[in-house]
């Protein structure tokens, strides 16, 4: 039983799979990590560990952490350890790995030991965009009346987004975008 005055707080929601952001400097990428607990992924020179990755509940203040082993592969191919310890999702500069090339950083944490993935979907917003439910094709617009005027020709379509900062990319007239 609580004492007037304390919080109740409900227990930590252990999960599986630790979600990384990690930008690659160089090229001014950023890629979404899952790695599974006590399992290595690689990104560039670094090789990232969750050791643990801790959430709670979708009532609760939002507090998701993971404690993080994240060691650099030199040139000479042996491994230094650059990061150990906390990192916290909701202060993602508190307790980033920032290294002169590489930026790593926790954003979620995925599937409950025990539970659903959607317990703790319901923890933090997500960033993938839901697949589109199965429906019926649209009918075809009908044709315009013979008296209306053209329609303007279609706009350019814009190019897709390669995810390359313009400022990244070299002064070369010669490369399109």
């Amino acid at each position: 039983m609580a004492l007037p005055g304390e919080a109740l707080h409900a227990e930590a929601i252990k999960n599986e799979v630790a979600v990384f952001a990690a930008l690659d400097k160089v090229t001014g990428r950023i890629s979404h990590l899952e790695v599974p607990i006590d399992q290595t992924v690689e990104f560039g020179a670094l090789k990232v560990t969750p050791r643990i990755c801790d959430t709670r509940p979708a009532t609760e203040t939002p507090n998701t952490t993971s404690f993080v082993e994240v060691d650099e592969v030199k040139l000479t191919g042996e491994e230094h350890r650059i990061f150990t310890g906390w990192m916290f999702a909701e202060s993602p500069g508190l307790h980033a790995v920032e290294h002169p090339v590489f930026d790593v950083w926790l954003t979620n944490c995925k599937t409950p030991i025990g539970g659903t993935p959607s317990e703790s979907a319901a923890n933090a917003p997500s960033d993938e965009v839901p697949e589109a439910a199965e429906a019926e094709p649209a009918p075809a617009p009908a044709p315009p009346p013979a008296d209306a005027a053209p329609a303007p020709p279609p706009a350019a379509e814009a190019e897709p987004d390669d995810g390359v900062l313009p400022w990244l990319v070299p002064n070369d007239s010669s490369r399109r975008r």
